[in-house]
């Protein structure tokens, strides 16, 4: 309701590993179905140039600043022809400080340019809000798609290794066999690529799919 009176018709937010695009969240997508399809079927991620101005890129930038400097044509014919399709013209990406080479995203895209410079102003401090509030919410709601491909059973796990739960406590929290339980974690361990459980279980802090 906030952006749309601006042209902006769109909206996603999450947070990118720049060196690992597999540890890759979405808090919210709010992109039609036919772009997500296409976004995550193609795996877009890999080769989106708005995640490849992530890594040198600290401030707010919009589509017409990457075409200036012909990033954009990175994203392929397939991707272009897509947001065309789509009727979308213009987008502003905000870039959101966190560690390390993660960088946490607000993505918004519509019908037309977005130069004012108040305006910019006026979306990025809505991007910084809305992405601040998500985080909290996203461990007890859920995320727009299962966060770096864990599974619900994996999220449970996770939440009970937290709590300093063994693998014979957790299976019989989920009701599973102890060697289930243990499957569990171990996934859930080489989908967020941590060598440990307390590395496993900081990572997943701190992307927010658990809380501690």
């Amino acid at each position: 309701m906030a952006i749309q009176p601006h042209g902006l018709d769109t909206f996603a937010c999450g947070e990118v590993d720049l060196a690992d695009r597999d540890r890759t969240v979405f808090y919210i997508i709010d992109w039609p179905d036919a772009w997500t399809r296409f976004y995550v079927g193609t795996g877009m991620i890999d080769r989106d140039p708005l995640v490849d101005a992530l890594a040198t890129r600290r401030d707010p930038f919009t589509w017409t600043d990457l075409r200036a400097d012909r990033a954009l044509a990175r994203a392929g014919g397939a991707a272009l022809d897509a947001a065309a399709a789509a009727g979308w013209v213009d987008g502003l990406v905000v870039p959101l400080p966190t560690v390390g080479t993660r960088a946490g995203l607000v993505s918004m895209v519509g019908h037309r340019e977005i130069a004012d410079p108040a305006l910019r102003a006026y979306l990025c401090l809505i991007a910084t809000c809305l992405q601040s509030y998500v985080r909290t919410l996203v461990a007890k709601h859920g995320f727009a798609m299962p966060p770096m491909g864990l599974t619900e059973r994996e999220i449970a796990s996770l939440r009970l290794v937290a709590r300093g739960k063994s693998d014979a406590a957790i299976a019989s929290e989920l009701g599973v066999a102890v060697s289930t339980a243990h499957e569990f974690v171990e996934k859930a361990k080489r989908r967020l690529k941590a060598r440990t459980r307390a590395e496993m279980v900081a990572t997943a802090a701190s992307f927010g799919i658990i809380d501690i």
